[in-house]
């Protein structure tokens, strides 16, 4: 496994984004358990989930608790793995459409902060980001919710998500140093935030894909995927093995979060730490 500096934690590269175990359309407990499993005795060492997975109008926080479920039942060096998660959005229905309702409230993130450390089963969580701007609640308000957290100690560190260069400005003067980390979609269908990947290289910042294998729940251009399996044809891999190794290069700040339904698919991503392409791979690949 490929193991980076993300802030103070040495973990691997390539992390297990927990969000298709406990949103809509999942497999089920026992998958999602399994799921996990496989990953971290792969080697994993870094999972990524948030207060908001759970299917809208059933329980709340299922990702989190199932993530301290796997890691509870797993044999393996709890220690060694870096858990983060998410607060500021919510789930709900219009109509028969999932809807991620967004809630940056100081004092309600205080909250949920609060609630996420119980559903984990930690004194203290390792990562906590701000997931999402909500447009009705100042920037840096929402952030200050999040430097309360870390200085009651509910959390170590702090990120933030879904944010522009300005928001990523705004957190860097509330929260200092205690900012590791961005966590942004990036893939080869979602380029828009090249300048924020740009500029947390700049910063020291990890920058961390979402969705990085362009996602499942949105349709999308099939075809920005050619040129990644041509390349996957030549070296007998899976195209999600290139996509995701196509994102490592573009440096050592870069990790990349992808999600899995079944053992198989995360297992499949995570072969992607040994794949190192070409210079004349990546001057194709873009």
């Amino acid at each position: 496994m490929l193991f980076r500096d993300l802030g103070p934690f040495h973990t691997t590269a390539i992390g297990h984004g927990e969000m298709p175990l406990t949103i809509e359309n999942n497999r089920g407990h026992d998958v999602g358990i399994e799921t996990l499993h496989a990953s971290l005795d792969a080697g994993c060492r870094h999972i990524d989930t948030a207060w908001a997975y759970y299917t809208p109008g059933e329980e709340e926080q299922t990702g989190e608790k199932l993530t301290r479920e796997a890691l509870e039942s797993w044999n393996g060096p709890r220690d060694e793995v870096t858990v983060a998660t998410k607060v500021g959005l919510r789930r709900a229905w219009e109509g028969d459409k999932p809807v991620w309702p967004r809630d940056g409230k100081p004092e309600h993130l205080i909250e949920y902060g609060k609630q996420s450390a119980m559903a984990l089963g930690v004194d203290s969580i390792d990562l906590l980001y701000l997931h999402r701007h909500d447009p009705e609640v100042p920037y840096n308000e929402s952030v200050e919710g999040i430097k309360a957290l870390l200085d009651q100690g509910v959390a170590q560190w702090a990120g933030v998500s879904n944010v522009s260069i300005e928001q990523l400005d705004i957190a860097r003067g509330i929260l200092g140093d205690k900012l590791v980390a961005v966590q942004n979609q990036y893939s080869p269908i979602h380029l828009e935030t090249q300048d924020t990947l740009d500029y947390c290289a700049e910063l020291g910042l990890a920058f961390v894909c979402w969705s990085p294998l362009g996602g499942y729940r949105h349709p999308y251009d099939e075809s920005k995927f050619d040129p990644f399996r041509e390349v996957a044809v030549a070296r007998g891999v899976s195209y999600q093995q290139v996509v995701l190794a196509w994102e490592l290069a573009k440096g050592d700040h870069m990790f990349v979060i992808p999600g899995a339904h079944r053992p198989e698919t995360i297992l499949d991503s995570l072969k992607a730490s040994d794949l190192e392409l070409t210079e004349e791979e990546l001057a194709k690949l873009g």
